[in-house]
């Protein structure tokens, strides 16, 4: 390589650089939204003066929200590319927490719920299809550190949330919220991947994929995160009510679960590289099975909380995984495929845990925890189909 070649490549690879921190940044703003919201849940429902039968319906409509724009999205990114529809959503996303902080009636209140759902999903389709351009243009794996930047930012907006609201107020925690996400908006705004479509995508009629690939990498998508849900939203109750777990330990199932989550997100891009995507998601299926039915048949919260750190290893890059193959599907736009991938995948982690806790009333959740991971072997059945996230960085 003469001198002129490798300067190109060094620039090359600097400004690839400038465009994975822009990507990471996106996901870092969106999962700051979404942990900022977490901790206002109390307040909203107060102010409104509803019961918990209305708040659940109205974390329903957030659950609609999202589903109802996630393929909507999808379509955008294939004829106009994720980079402009990143930044519309990003835009819109910012303020929908302090339009939830001044709503006042429970009317407007779901029409904010509705809008904030539907653009944390929509910015989470646009986002995951531009770090899939930029694993192209790497030709290296970047998504499950992307992911990490969302535990992140999940961990940061939940963290100090509460401490903000009750040392500044309300109102202008919800001001902050929307000045930091803009702030670094205004950061990755120049940096993000200038992607564009394809030349045919702007011909296309709007639809569904008929082919079934999308479909079954949908179906790894939501295998996978139906037992995050559940670890989520019955983890603490399983350890209080079913292994005697204090009201402090019980909250260390999901912290245990969500550190090494996080951290092996962080670490998942330099083992996939290495191991290749379908063999670290077959690890990380098996890994993720035994944790959790080591949590499930625990005598102990100890032993509970161990399983629950060991299913957090597994489940870490399961998603990433799943999200690159839908991106990189051949013969599909990238926005299409994430659509699929990410409307099945997250409506595992919306409406499953429903499901899941009638499902309880009758069996407990140590029965929950032991078979659903049951769940993972029909991952394990469709890893082949894994091969796709690679595709992007042998081009």
């Amino acid at each position: 390589m003469d001198q002129f070649s490798a300067r190109k490549t060094w620039v090359r690879q600097g400004y690839m650089t400038k465009n994975r921190l822009a990507v990471s940044l996106l996901f870092l703003m969106n999962g700051f939204v979404t942990g900022s919201w977490a901790p206002k849940i109390p307040e909203f429902k107060d102010r409104l003066g509803i019961g918990e039968g209305m708040l659940g319906l109205l974390i329903l409509v957030f659950g609609v929200g999202s589903l109802v724009l996630m393929p909507i999205a999808g379509a955008f990114i294939a004829r106009l590319g994720s980079a402009k529809v990143s930044k519309v959503t990003a835009i819109i996303l910012s303020p929908l927490l302090l339009l939830l902080t001044l709503v006042p009636n429970v009317w407007t209140a779901a029409i904010g719920m509705f809008l904030l759902g539907g653009f944390v999903g929509a910015m989470d389709v646009a986002m995951n299809a531009n770090a899939v351009g930029v694993e192209r243009s790497m030709r290296r794996a970047i998504m499950s550190s992307c992911h990490a930047y969302w535990s992140l930012g999940g961990l940061v907006g939940a963290g100090i949330g509460g401490f903000l609201m009750a040392r500044i107020g309300v109102l202008p925690h919800a001001v902050a919220v929307t000045l930091l996400c803009l702030t670094i908006l205004a950061v990755a705004w120049p940096m993000i991947l200038a992607d564009k479509p394809h030349p045919t995508a702007a011909r296309e009629k709007l639809r569904l994929p008929m082919t079934p690939l999308p479909w079954l990498i949908g179906i790894m998508a939501l295998f996978s995160m139906v037992p995050e849900g559940a670890v989520l939203d019955w983890g603490a109750l399983y350890l209080r009510n079913e292994l005697g777990a204090s009201t402090e330990l019980s909250g260390f199932g999901f912290a245990a679960f969500s550190a090494t989550m996080a951290t092996m997100r962080f670490a998942g891009d330099h083992v996939r590289d290495l191991l290749g995507a379908k063999r670290t998601l077959r690890i990380c299926t098996l890994t993720a099975f035994v944790g959790l039915v080591l949590a499930g048949l625990a005598p102990n919260a100890a032993l509970a909380i161990a399983g629950f750190a060991i299913a957090g290893i597994g489940i870490s890059n399961m998603v990433p995984i799943a999200f690159s193959a839908a991106g990189n599907m051949p013969g599909l736009q990238p926005g299409i495929g994430l659509a699929v991938a990410t409307t099945m995948g997250y409506s595992g982690m919306l409406f499953a845990p429903s499901l899941i806790g009638f499902i309880a009333e009758f069996s407990g959740f140590a029965v929950i925890f032991t078979f659903i991971p049951a769940l993972f072997v029909v991952v394990l059945l469709l890893s082949r189909h894994a091969v796709h996230a690679d595709h992007g960085r042998q081009e």
